[in-house]
């Protein structure tokens, strides 16, 4: 068992293979650990985060070592929920899994519904279940490349697991079938239908699925409009931490602190959701009288004059508010007295992205409604932090690990010391950085798919980095060399396409090693 850095409160236990992991994580669930917030299991690791104020250290690794089961330990079955989904095998690659199992495609069939599949861990998409089973014929290579579409519903195997689809994406697994049982469905608690420890059993025939009933929004009045913008906006608060068992990262506002100035500057709590703006313009049209403040990135005017950022104003129904593209940072927080009257979606309105969880991006034409939640007395304005802009040199702290030993010292280093160039393909998911000199690796090794913090800094085959943000996928597939510091977080989501980020490192790469007891 090794226990790798990832940071302060985060580390990846790494284990010979995914029997043990799975005994492992279910021992931790049995026998819980004072401050731990979630376990993130993966192929060969388990992600363990801890909760505020419980630090990811020597002390919590001790214990975690203490609930290893011994070697040759059953898992203890306890009551298990097994679902049944039909399928209808007609698979693009049917035929080559036949040919890869030395099986007819009738026997591979028929192997394929003998089997009891378990789901082991969930990633790469909401809903998305990693399941596997005790057939070893089952351990079938990717396809060489990979499709750019793979409709929702796709049954596919790929190293010995077996993976529905539950959204239209790229993929190479190879395609066995398809369902029309819903992986995903927020209609059901929890949504998604596989979860770590759910057993499934496959059958031929199609499913009969009743859709759910739309439920009709409430009708309000508005109490703004969207009149223009360059991007679409999305809703943000502090995110859905904890749905790691349903493949579904926290997601929340990029720049968590002005999200929390914005909301505390109109009386509403600093967790309320509240609007983010990447970059501008864009006008907005008061349907009734509200009170607004505008942190982060622009600046707001009304009738032409401009508004102090992080103070509370006033419009009357009818005036409108332009907020300009800003000359440093990228995203700005705009919040409303009472908060916007959104649904949340397990229980935050933060829209994903990524996972498309959560309200819908707004677009001009869009009417947003006050919630008229009780507010106080509005806080006293802060200090706005100064922002980056194109060409500037930004430092970012970082954690080395926990795949840093992947890497030669001198690529370490260069890692480092290399000024990386932030490109306009970034967005909430991730920043994708540019070198001179891309990073490289002794070796050619895979890496089975493992959690992935907020912050992780993944090195893909191309050498080039990608900084994750907010929305960046649970598990992932590639070394993340690095892992920012918390604290960082809030201006890597403000750094523009054009500006330069140089990596620093406390302290070298280094294992967690179990504290001894006494």
């Amino acid at each position: 068992m090794k226990f790798l850095p990832v940071g302060p409160r985060t580390f990846l236990v790494e284990l010979a293979d995914l029997d043990q992991t799975l005994a492992l994580f279910d021992a931790l669930l049995a026998d819980p650990i004072d401050g731990v917030a979630e376990i993130v299991p993966a192929a060969r690791t388990l992600m363990i985060r801890t909760a505020p104020g419980f630090a990811a250290d020597a002390k919590l690794a001790a214990q975690v070592l203490a609930r290893q089961p011994a070697p040759g330990t059953r898992r203890e079955e306890g009551p298990v929920e097994t679902v049944e989904i039909p399928v209808t095998y007609s698979g693009e690659d049917l035929d080559d899994v036949a040919r890869h199992m030395g099986l007819t495609v009738a026997e591979v069939i028929a192997a394929h519904q003998a089997t009891t599949w378990q789901v082991a861990f969930c990633g790469f998409a909401p809903g998305f279940a990693y399941m596997t089973c005790d057939d070893l014929r089952f351990d079938l290579p990717r396809r060489p490349a990979p499709r750019t579409r793979i409709p929702a519903g796709s049954v596919a195997l790929a190293g010995r697991f077996c993976g529905i689809y539950p959204q239209e994406t790229p993929g190479g697994w190879q395609l066995i079938g398809t369902t029309k049982v819903p992986m995903w469905d927020l209609s059901r608690d929890p949504p998604a239908l596989l979860r770590p420890g759910v057993r499934a059993r496959f059958v031929e025939g199609a499913a009969d699925i009743h859709p759910s009933a739309a439920i009709p929004a409430p009708v309000t009045e508005p109490a703004l409009t969207i009149l223009s913008s360059a991007f679409p906006l999305v809703f943000q608060d502090e995110g859905r931490p904890g749905q790691g068992g349903q493949g579904v990262s926290a997601s929340g506002a990029l720049d968590m602190g002005a999200l929390r100035r914005a909301n505390r500057a109109v009386g509403n709590p600093s967790g309320a959701p509240a609007l983010e703006i990447t970059l501008g313009p864009v006008r907005l049209r008061a349907d009734q009288p509200v009170t607004l403040a505008l942190t982060g990135a622009a600046t707001a005017s009304v009738a032409g004059l401009a508004q102090p950022a992080g103070v509370a104003f006033a419009l009357d129904a009818g005036d409108e508010v332009t907020i300009l593209p800003p000359e440093t940072g990228m995203r700005s927080y705009l919040a409303l007295r009472g908060g916007f009257d959104v649904a949340p979606v397990l229980g935050s309105a933060a829209t994903d992205t990524l996972a498309f969880v959560g309200p819908d991006p707004l677009k001009p034409g869009a009417a947003l409604a006050c919630a008229q939640s009780r507010a106080i007395a509005v806080a006293v304005p802060q200090d706005q932090p100064s922002l980056p802009k194109a060409g500037d040199l930004v430092e970012l702290p970082v954690t080395l690990g926990p795949r840093a030993d992947w890497f030669t010292p001198a690529m370490i280093a260069h890692f480092l010391t290399q000024e990386w160039l932030v490109t306009p393909q970034s967005s909430r998911v991730g920043i994708r950085l540019e070198g001179a000199q891309p990073m490289t690796r002794e070796d050619a090794l895979e890496l089975p798919s493992e959690g992935t913090e907020t912050g992780a800094i993944q090195i893909p085959h191309s050498g080039q980095p990608v900084l994750f943000l907010a929305d960046h996928p649970l598990t992932g597939g590639y070394p993340v060399i690095a892992t920012l510091l918390p604290q960082a977080l809030d201006l890597a989501g403000q750094i523009p396409p054009g500006a330069r980020i140089r990596f620093t490192a406390a302290q070298d790469f280094a294992l967690i090693t179990p504290a001894r007891s006494a």
